[in-house]
């Protein structure tokens, strides 16, 4: 396992942390404590760190313009404002499915967003993937347990998810201008051994970032599915990556302490907490969503 220069940016522990994506612009980076219904803003240069409770649960985010965001939560898609935090109602996701919550999200290049959804308790085949394409929300595949791991090629020619309850990571051929499927998911890799596939994220090369729950580590693998790199995370439940910093050569990864016991978070200092790793890698920054009136 690589070991790279790491450093934490918030100590603060998140049960459930996840959803990273940052904002080039401000040079601000965002994520989210699942399960205690709080999202995170961190001022990079500074390291000043400010939490938001937002009064339901959400997993993801993505820019919409210089002022607004769409927040992905447990029952729907909000528009927040990021002045003053406030968030309208955008269009309602399983709002009237009480088993299931919003998990993963990621921008296509043309600007349509994925978004996954599943069980609380992680129930089998409750979860969804779904596209906001010009504010349409359709469901594009069905029966998943956890669906993580959206992300897009650099053409946006090719589309990416995992169910990591299977630790399969699938492929998908795209429409580069919609970001909508042109076929049917394929197995692009099956990971064996400890942990499991959990958040990712494309490079500019192509390469998938790949946050390996209970594995202490981001594995890297070629758009083929080869794996090239294994980066040591200080947390045995790091979640989901995103590239961050001026450059976009760093790699923010957030944790959890999710079903961990009182030995097993002993055992594990940094469980919650949110990094930095000193990766040298060529990030790109994140599309902005694209609603029906942008």
């Amino acid at each position: 396992m690589e070991q790279v220069p790491t450093s934490i940016l918030c100590a603060e522990r998140c049960h459930l942390g996840e959803g990273p994506t940052y904002d080039a612009a401000t040079d601000t980076a965002w994520w989210f404590d699942i399960l205690e219904s709080r999202l995170f803003e961190a001022r990079l240069a500074s390291r000043q760190v400010r939490v938001h409770r937002l009064g339901r649960m959400a997993s993801a985010l993505a820019r919409i313009d210089a002022e607004r965001q769409l927040v992905v939560a447990e029952d729907g898609l909000y528009v927040r404002s990021i002045a003053d935090g406030s968030m309208t109602l955008y269009r309602p996701l399983e709002a009237d499915n009480h088993v299931t919550r919003s998990n993963d999200a990621r921008v296509h290049p043309s600007g349509t967003i994925w978004i996954s959804t599943m069980g609380r308790k992680a129930e089998a085949g409750a979860g969804s993937v779904y596209a906001l394409h010009h504010g349409e929300l359709s469901r594009l595949f069905a029966n998943i347990t956890i669906p993580n791991a959206i992300c897009f090629s650099v053409d946006g020619a090719l589309g990416y998810f995992a169910d990591t309850a299977k630790n399969e990571l699938y492929r998908i051929a795209l429409d580069p201008v919609s970001g909508l499927p042109r076929g049917a998911p394929e197995v692009l890799l099956r990971h064996r051994g400890v942990g499991g596939l959990d958040g990712a994220v494309v490079d500019a090369d192509g390469q998938i970032w790949n946050a390996r729950w209970a594995g202490g580590c981001v594995d890297v693998y070629s758009p083929q599915g080869e794996h090239l790199r294994c980066l040591h995370v200080p947390a045995r439940q790091p979640s989901c990556p995103a590239f961050v910093g001026p450059d976009l050569s760093r790699l923010l990864v957030t944790s959890a302490w999710q079903d961990m016991d009182a030995a097993a978070r002993a055992a594990d200092p940094h469980h919650g907490r949110t990094f930095v790793l000193d990766v040298a890698a060529r990030g790109r920054p994140e599309p902005d969503v694209r609603l029906a009136n942008s």
